[in-house]
């Protein structure tokens, strides 16, 4: 029920403000979730096609009698590119489904990936991989046709050589997925000595503990927000002005539903919990019968309103 819409941002919401306070996790002994879970990567780059004209911007402070230094041109190479801007909003697209699939880790960029979801993680991504190189193939084939037209549309800012060769711009495209295993606690193979390992290990396992605490946490928070606005959204009566929701209201909280099942990693029995709660309130439920029975309507958001309360407290 993964939807690949940007805009809902279905499993990748976060809250921006409430006032509870962090969860109670109890953190798994370190190594324990390495076979649920691993850590992955992925890095995308694209050619920005843009640059700084330093012409141009000396001219534009000393026309204006400004400082060296407090304006800057930047040029857009090729104008609106239609084939760059489709590799590069696909690229920021893709960049949200990753995140909205795996979990928070460390902050070098490895994120946690559940090995329930490795295979359709792996599908999803290597789909979108695929089809990157398609629109990064479309663009470079376009490119010297958008370079000839570059040059009516800056007039005196066009410079031929502000253009590389379409082989080097072939090179700035790229779409890579890297899977790690996660590391088992204790596992330095370093001669420091025994006091010297025995520190680093615990360093390690506070770290580690630190990190799934973290990856945990952020579905809760995914959960709640995705409840809260299914909340909002059905709070209304009969004689009160209906308010518009989406079909994907119901469709979002199913996805939450997925969620908690397979990023379960630690095997947390509230959670396993809540997925089935949720189950049982929207089993059958549609955004059409929402929409028109206003006692399904109010038992909905009853049932939603008890398992918001449910959730452990979060700190944000």
């Amino acid at each position: 029920m993964q939807h690949y819409d940007t805009q809902s941002n279905v499993l990748g919401n976060s809250l921006t403000s409430t006032n509870q306070s962090a969860p109670d996790i109890t953190s798994p002994s370190v190594g324990s979730i390495s076979s649920s879970a691993m850590m992955v990567e992925v890095s995308f780059s694209t050619w920005t096609g843009r640059k700084l004209d330093k012409r141009a911007s000396r001219d534009v402070t000393m026309t204006n009698g400004a400082d060296t230094g407090t304006a800057n041109v930047n040029k857009k190479l090729l104008g609106d590119c239609e084939e760059l801007k489709a590799v590069q909003k696909f690229a920021a697209n893709a960049r949200n489904i990753h995140y909205s699939m795996t979990m928070p880790w460390s902050d070098t960029g490895m994120r946690l990936l559940p090995t329930a979801q490795y295979a359709k993680y792996h599908q999803t991504m290597t789909d979108f991989q695929n089809e990157f190189e398609r629109l990064a193939q479309v663009f470079i084939s376009a490119y010297d046709w958008e370079i000839s037209q570059a040059q009516a549309r800056l007039g005196a800012l066009f410079h031929a050589d502000d253009y590389p060769s379409a082989d080097s711009i072939a090179a700035k495209f790229g779409f890579r997925i890297n899977y790690l295993p996660l590391p088992e606690s204790g596992d330095f193979r370093i001669d420091v000595g025994n006091d010297a390992k025995e520190q680093l290990t615990s360093h390690y396992t506070t770290q580690y503990n630190g990190f799934l605490e973290r990856a945990m946490n952020d579905v809760w928070r995914r959960v709640y927000d995705s409840l809260t606005k299914m909340s909002e959204r059905l709070d209304y009566g009969d004689h009160e002005q209906k308010k518009i929701f989406r079909d994907t209201l119901v469709d979002n909280v199913l996805d939450m539903v997925d969620l908690l099942e397979v990023c379960n990693v630690t095997g947390d029995s509230q959670m396993s919990a809540m997925r089935l709660n949720l189950e049982d309130a929207l089993r059958g439920v549609t955004p059409d019968a929402l929409r028109e029975d206003s006692f399904l309507r109010t038992e909905t958001k009853r049932a939603v309103d008890a398992a918001i309360k449910s959730l452990p407290s979060l700190d944000i």
